[in-house]
């Protein structure tokens, strides 16, 4: 049955020209079927941007928030893995459902997932109804906590959930450097590679991972990785934020997608800050990714944007070296770049009807000015400024007020994790 609805009277914005303009949206089964502009002859002050993409979650870990705090990476890896090992599916499935109820409060479309029992995961993103990449992690086979071979988990699971859902995409990651042996990050490319997926990991998040790694390697990870060619546009990397100018070039050459976690890498004491301007100009697509609760605490990605953003001018002095429009495409179609779904981020005519309306009027904003309005999302604006949210065609939240559906699947996931741990 063809489902057809139109968005009349909205500013929406136009990806080809990085402006809005004034007119209507046809939506016609999950896509974008039409886009017309109008003069806008009334006082217009609702604005249809393109869903936000997240890059970078452990959407499972959402139970973790607040409990891995004020402690060192290395810490925080020792607690998850602890965390992780003591976890059962009914836990997995209710926390990535609370978790997933966050993201679409903060006008998350899209997100990218890196971990285990990925197949629990889908079943939360399936209930919630939101686009979803699930890479399952792997790392070696002596050092996980997962039952069997990682890899062959990851391969297995994408044998059984392609195509189940129009959304939802399984794919494979690696944990990092520090865990996965270079056999094992071949195997995992290789499987990538078999299915055409989205090769999810940690790169150079730390100076300690990246100087341990050349001791023990005699090169650092992205010359390494360069060197066994394991770079490709196929990979999502997370972090990088400890580069030098030869890796730079190396990503920007391999189309390599780099996911930008600010409010983490900051939280976590990682030092320094991702080299940002240097991967724009070398042709690298930046994305910004939020990562978990258990190390952000925080699933707002706008928060998360503005924090790097003004961290990069400060430490750069200079104002200017980022600008608003480079941070809002970063937040839309980069991160639909990364996923390889044609137009994803944008609000075009065979898009996916991915999309979030905002009302002008909010406090955050309290602006009916297209000219500024970019500006004042990236600076600005509180999530609670959107009022619909739209993902593959279907309203999630409408006039404010989130799917009942959805909110009734919120609260029977909070009422399990209340009563079983205590959250």
């Amino acid at each position: 049955m063809e489902t057809s609805k139109t968005i009349e009277d909205v500013y929406y914005y136009d990806n080809s020209l990085n402006r809005f303009s004034h007119g209507s949206v046809k939506i016609q089964n999950g896509i974008i079927a039409g886009v017309e502009e109008t003069q806008n002859l009334g006082d217009c002050s609702r604005f249809l941007i393109p869903g936000l993409i997240n890059t970078h979650s452990h959407i499972a870990m959402s139970r973790f928030r607040g409990r891995l705090d004020d402690v060192n990476l290395e810490k925080f890896l020792e607690k998850t893995f602890k965390l992780d090992s003591e976890r059962t599916k009914d836990d997995i499935f209710h926390s990535t459902i609370c978790g997933i109820y966050e993201l679409l409060s903060n006008g998350i479309t899209s997100f990218f997932d890196l971990y285990y029992d990925e197949d629990i995961i889908w079943d939360a993103c399936n209930k919630m109804g939101i686009r979803s990449f699930l890479s399952w992690n792997t790392l070696d086979r002596e050092i996980t906590t997962q039952k069997g071979d990682p890899v062959d988990n990851a391969e297995n699971f994408i044998r059984e959930y392609s195509g189940k859902s129009s959304i939802i995409y399984p794919s494979i990651g690696i944990q990092g450097v520090y865990v996965a042996s270079l056999d094992t990050m071949k195997a995992a490319n290789n499987v990538s590679k078999k299915f055409d997926t989205v090769l999810h990991m940690h790169l150079s998040e730390t100076r300690k991972e990246v100087y341990e790694f050349l001791d023990k390697t005699g090169k650092r990870p992205v010359e390494f990785l360069s060197d066994n060619d394991l770079l490709s546009k196929r990979l999502n990397a997370a972090h990088c934020v400890w580069l030098n100018d030869h890796e730079i070039r190396a990503l920007g050459k391999n189309e390599v997608n780099v996911s930008w976690n600010s409010e983490s890498n900051l939280k976590l004491g990682t030092g320094g800050f991702p080299p940002v301007p240097e991967l724009m100009n070398n042709g690298v697509n930046i994305t910004i990714g939020t990562d978990s609760n258990g190390s952000n605490n925080s699933l707002n990605i706008l928060e998360t944007a503005k924090t790097g953003t003004i961290s990069i001018k400060n430490s750069r002095w200079d104002a200017g070296i980022l600008n608003a429009t480079d941070v809002f495409r970063m937040l839309t179609v980069n991160g639909g770049r990364a996923s390889h779904i044609p137009h994803l981020g944008e609000i075009k005519i065979g898009a996916p009807a991915d999309f979030n309306i905002i009302d002008g009027n909010h406090f955050s904003l309290q602006s009916s000015d297209p000219d500024v309005m970019i500006n004042q999302i990236v600076y600005s604006m509180n999530p609670a400024a959107i009022t619909d949210t739209v993902i593959n065609g279907k309203y999630i939240k409408k006039d404010g007020k989130m799917n009942s559906d959805i909110e009734n699947n919120y609260r029977e996931s909070l009422r399990f994790l209340k009563a079983a741990f205590k959250v």
